[in-house]
């Protein structure tokens, strides 16, 4: 799929020139697959102790934790905007399976691997906590919560993420061996606006434009 642009990136550059109206986001969603299970090793970060464990059927308030330290930088809003007793049916369905990275014995980050549709798993959510980010754990975690979704021998296992995540996020899921395999872009409402997410927080793009 070398005709897809990279993250961050519109396939048509003329769109990108049009002003948006006021409360609206431009979104590029890259989607990204692997067939089978890849071949390598599962290699530890060295000089720190680190420990991968399941939530079983975790607390809304734990989830919200975890979902929005990760996401707010990156502008994920859809698990806010949900009320907690949708949330719950969604976190502790039994098909659902959240993992919590925890190094020197507190929370780094969390993956969410989504089995209910048949004989695919989604790779729902995946993120270290900001103090979390280029120590070192990102590919390891990685490659772990890949190894978890085998073991249940899908068909496929897919991702997506989009130009408001971490500007390094596509290079680490082809890294994992996720290859892109269809794109998307449109117009959203602006999370900011509403209040889902806090105003102060800025897009990728937007930090670029700060600097």
């Amino acid at each position: 799929m070398n005709d897809i642009p990279r993250i961050g990136r519109q396939a048509d550059d003329s769109k990108k020139r049009k002003p948006l109206p006021k409360g609206k986001l431009r979104e590029v969603v890259t989607y990204l697959e692997m067939r089978a299970s890849p071949k390598r090793m599962l290699v530890t970060p060295t000089g720190r102790k680190v420990a991968l464990m399941r939530a079983e059927r975790p607390t809304v308030h734990f989830y919200r934790y975890l979902y929005n330290t990760v996401g707010e930088p990156w502008l994920w809003w859809e698990r806010r905007a949900k009320d907690d007793d949708t949330l719950t049916g969604i976190i502790q369905d039994p098909l659902v399976e959240i993992y919590v990275l925890y190094a020197e014995g507190v929370p780094a980050g969390f993956a969410e691997l989504d089995r209910r549709q048949d004989d695919e798993i989604e790779l729902a959510y995946f993120g270290l906590l900001p103090e979390f980010i280029g120590r070192g754990l990102g590919r390891y975690f990685m490659t772990w919560t890949v190894d978890a979704a085998w073991r249940h021998e899908p068909e496929r296992l897919w991702v997506h993420t989009c130009n408001f995540d971490h500007p390094g996020a596509l290079s680490v899921y082809q890294r994992a061996g996720f290859v892109p395999y269809d794109q998307a872009d449109g117009i959203i409402d602006d999370p900011r606006a509403s209040g889902i997410i806090p105003v102060h927080v800025r897009t990728p793009e937007e930090r670029q434009t700060d600097d």
